[in-house]
């Protein structure tokens, strides 16, 4: 650069982690990262806080950036009257929920993002808030500027009456997160029965789903409706509805457009009740979990198309979400160049210049290119016709259904080698613990399911990655990108979501260190998050000097409870560890959450799977012997789909003193022996496949 050349502004946020808060670095607004420095300024100046959240794949928050952020005359009123904080929800979800909440009380609205909060000076707890707001006067909002000058002015004029009500809903919020009484009671199956009604009741019977658009995916719900057709599966009433509402759900999804017919992998919701037309970002969270539903349904149904939206999704992940480091990225902004949705979308003619005339007649039938278009003048692929009906069309009768299939398999990757020579949606590239433990669980599942070794592989270097960047002198950390270390500590879902990944991870592919990993970071979530009061876990530390208030909560949202997993995850581990002190905090957690369950269950369906975990301890079947023989054990057990089992291959070869103590005990007796364990009981060790696969039924 010359010396004559015009020099950017950078504000405060130019040394950031997160791509959201990059892409704010060179605002006009003198934006302040969440901290102290930007709390001081505060208390000194007297000046109240200006608080915007967001994240980078938010369409509204860079409509918001462009008209507002980047206005010199709207900045210069920010820099005046307030301290502006920018804040990445991903990154500082405790920050975020809080805020969120806060939002509700103060407007009696839902939130969203991005969400504008403004703060009182000194401490930081919120007197007004909003989501977007235009330039000038539209919606039903008012202009930005005008509504800044408007809040500093009664933040100065009436601080009195803005602090008592701040002081209220500060109260307000911890009597909404105050612990409920732990039950005495004995715990039942009896939400688990009321969720299945529930369930039942909402279902969409053509489309499949439960409610109404806009339609999120919720795996846990597709996973408990697994779980009650496998529990009553040799039954004399098996429970069919249940594996027809997983199937037909999961069926309608991967023919819609909310899954990438292209590259495969799914979009955030869809806008309509028949998934197709999606809000087009992709997220990390969304697709680890569908990866592991959708390789359960595959091995329990033995149903290609599932196998075969799994393989596809694995893809996605592997090719287009992998950092260099073998981690995952966040997110896929929805806009491109061209608009939202643009780099999924084709014209019939764009079809045609990279397939044979056969290949792009049997595409635009099989994705319904040769009927109307579906997305604002163009097409986004979606499943018009089965293969079936592809091989009975006369235009396509001399081909068979594997012939279709292999000839649509071809055409794809040509149109998605294509399609990646156009300008792609941005990708925030930062690693995410919570999401990471996400996609790792996913990916061992399918591993697992699918028998995928190399995916086994891409879990474990995932692993690594984030135990390097985010495990640092026994603390865990929530967010890095690239080389920058990381440096904002982490929250409940990471912690749980980590430990629960690392146990799927060790019945695909057994490393002593992935354990005593997970029983570390076991020790910490307990330590620093756990209510040793009442049960259950706070979703922040306890030692965030910034937070005006700990969350907590036993409900789902797009992402699982955090401490419905952690006691799923504290079970398994106690299970397999001998230790009963995480059984112990693991049932503490549901005492804690059975009034939120028994009273929502619809709120709390991964609890549920907890809960059924607790009532019937999954079976833990430890292996020890020679490797090779081991494995064929190993995969001989997982065959069929059965949440309740776990399988621990450990070669003999591994050495006792890296061993956990209850699985060093566990020594092979001249040949290879197995272990069944049921909580903290085992059977006496069996040294034949036969015997232990009659132990099991």
């Amino acid at each position: 650069m010359s010396d004559t050349a015009p020099r950017v502004h950078r504000n405060r946020l130019a040394d950031q982690t997160s791509p959201y808060l990059l892409q704010h670095a060179d605002n006009p607004v003198d934006w302040y990262p969440w901290g102290e420095e930007a709390f001081e300024l505060a208390r000194t100046t007297g000046r109240p806080i200006l608080l915007s959240i967001g994240y980078s794949a938010c369409h509204w928050c860079h409509v918001m950036a462009h008209e507002s952020f980047e206005d010199s005359a709207t900045a210069q009123v920010m820099n005046e009257l307030f301290v502006n904080i920018k804040v990445d929800r991903e990154e500082r979800p405790d920050v975020d929920r809080i805020y969120q909440l806060a939002h509700q009380l103060l407007t009696h609205r839902a939130g969203g993002w991005p969400l504008t909060m403004f703060l009182t000076h000194d401490d930081r707890r919120p007197f007004f808030g909003g989501t977007y707001f235009p330039p000038q006067p539209r919606f039903g909002l008012p202009g930005f500027a005008a509504l800044l000058k408007r809040v500093a002015d009664v933040y100065r004029e009436q601080a009195p009456a803005l602090r008592e009500q701040s002081a209220l809903l500060v109260e307000t919020l911890a009597r909404i997160d105050q612990p409920a009484t732990p039950t005495e009671d004995t715990l039942n199956t009896a939400p688990i029965a009321t969720l299945r009604a529930q369930l039942e009741q909402r279902f969409d019977r053509h489309w499949g789903g439960f409610g109404a658009a806009p339609k999120f995916p919720h795996p846990p719900m597709l996973q408990r409706l697994l779980r009650n057709w496998r529990a009553t599966a040799q039954s004399d009433t098996p429970d069919l509805h249940a594996l027809f509402m997983t199937t037909l759900t999961l069926k309608r999804m991967i023919e819609g457009g909310i899954f990438d017919q292209i590259g495969g992998g799914f979009a955030r919701y869809s806008v309509d009740e028949r998934w197709e037309i999606p809000h087009f970002e992709k997220m990390l969270y969304d697709n680890g979990p569908l990866l592991s539903v959708l390789a359960d349904a595959a091995l329990a149904t033995g149903d290609a198309d599932f196998a075969r939206a799994a393989t596809a999704t694995a893809d996605c992940l592997l090719r287009d979400f992998r950092t260099a480091d073998g981690a995952f990225a966040a997110s896929f902004d929805a806009d491109s160049q061209g608009g939202e949705g643009a780099f999924y979308t084709w014209t019939a003619q764009e079809v045609a210049d990279v397939l044979t005339p056969e290949d792009a007649a049997l595409f635009n039938a099989r994705y319904g290119l040769n009927a109307e278009a579906n997305f604002e003048g163009r097409w986004l692929p979606v499943v018009r016709a089965s293969v079936a009906e592809l091989a009975s069309d006369s235009r396509f009768a001399a081909r068979s259904e594997q012939d279709i299939n292999t000839r649509l398999h071809h055409a794809n990757a040509k149109l998605l080698a294509q399609r990646a020579l156009r300008p792609w949606p941005a990708r925030d590239d930062k690693r995410l613990t919570a999401w990471n433990g996400l996609a790792i669980a996913g990916l061992a599942d399918a591993a697992r399911a699918l028998g995928r070794e190399d995916w086994a592989d891409a879990a474990i270097n995932a692993v690594d990655a984030i135990r390097h960047h985010h495990w640092r002198d026994g603390r865990l950390y929530t967010a890095s990108r690239g080389s920058v270390e990381a440096r904002i500590a982490a929250c409940l879902d990471d912690h749980a979501f980590v430990i629960d990944a690392l146990l799927r991870l060790t019945t695909v592919r057994f490393r002593a260190q992935d354990l005593h990993f997970a029983a570390a970071l076991a020790d910490a979530m307990l330590f620093r998050f756990e209510d040793h009061t009442h049960g259950g876990f706070w979703f922040s530390a306890n030692d965030d000097p910034w937070l005006i208030h700990r969350s907590r909560t036993f409900t789902d949202d797009a992402m699982p409870a955090g401490s419905a997993v952690a006691a799923g995850a504290l079970l398994r581990l106690g299970g397999v560890l001998a230790e009963p002190r995480y059984l112990e905090a693991a049932e503490r957690t549901l005492r804690a959450g059975w009034s939120q369950l028994t009273e929502q269950p619809l709120a709390c369906v991964q609890l549920t799977l907890a809960l059924e975990d607790w009532l019937h301890p999954p079976k833990i079947v430890v292996i020890r012997g020679e490797a090779a023989e081991v494995q064929s054990w190993r995969r001989e057990l997982q065959r069929s789909y059965d949440p309740t089992l776990a399988v621990y291959a450990i070669p003999t070869d591994t050495a006792s003193d890296n061993l956990p103590a209850a699985l060093a005990a566990k020594q092979p007796q001249g040949r290879t022996t197995a272990w069944l364990c049921r909580g903290l009981q085992c059977d006496e060790p069996m040294t034949t496949l036969a015997q232990l696969r009659a132990a099991l039924t």
